[in-house]
């Protein structure tokens, strides 16, 4: 089993020497869904059109600052492929976040995202940080298959961090790890006490327009 390596540590880290707090996280979902383009656009800020296919997983690092709390992410991210699945208890065991991710335009991958979902809540770490994350926001308006009500509303019910994101323009991509580092800032003894179940990204509470990240 071969993992190639991805990555830097130089996020957004202060110059006050905070603690570095060291986090697991897994990426999850079908074949052609993104999830190395947005692992690669959260790291090095880059986006390949046509990129090959994850053999096994990659292992990426990227540090970000959120509440004084200095947090770099170990990002496991995992091959979509069939053939691959029985591998993938070993990278979400012991992890603290996961973000499980569907293409928007495809709704066979919502459903794997969906048994995604429960394999984790059945599998995983009991207080792993999940993330539903609707990628290819950039061809809503085209091709969406899913709609964003349906999406959220499946992330309310099962208190996961939702957004829609695209890997291709940026769009919401930070946002989606950002918000992991700060229900796990949160989670800290010093940190406010945390917000209520079914964390969205953005200030405004309520629901968002088409394009918005969450």
């Amino acid at each position: 089993m071969s993992a190639k390596r991805r990555g830097n540590d130089t996020g957004s880290v202060p110059g006050g020497g905070s603690k570095i707090q060291n986090v697991k996280l897994v990426l999850l979902g079908d074949q052609g869904v993104g999830k190395s383009s947005i692992a690669l656009r959260f790291v090095r800020g880059e986006f390949t059109e046509n990129s090959e296919a994850t053999i096994g997983a990659a292992f990426l690092t990227q540090t970000v600052n959120v509440s004084n709390v200095s947090i770099k992410f170990d990002i496991w991210d995992t091959a979509g492929q069939e053939r691959y699945h029985s591998l993938a208890p070993m990278y979400y065991r012991g992890a603290q976040a996961a973000v499980v991710v569907y293409d928007i335009t495809n709704t066979k991958t919502f459903q794997r995202a969906i048994n995604w979902i429960k394999e984790l809540k059945q599998q995983a770490n009991s207080q792993i940080i999940m993330v539903l994350a609707g990628n290819k926001a950039d061809m809503a308006s085209e091709k969406r298959a899913i709609s964003r009500d349906e999406a959220q509303a499946f992330a309310e019910e099962n208190n996961l961090i939702f957004t829609e994101s695209s890997a291709k323009t940026g769009m919401c991509v930070g946002d989606i790890f950002m918000a992991v580092a700060q229900r796990l800032a949160q989670l800290r003894p010093q940190a406010v006490e945390p917000e209520g179940k079914g964390m969205k990204l953005g200030k405004d509470s309520g629901k968002k327009k088409e394009g918005g990240c969450c």
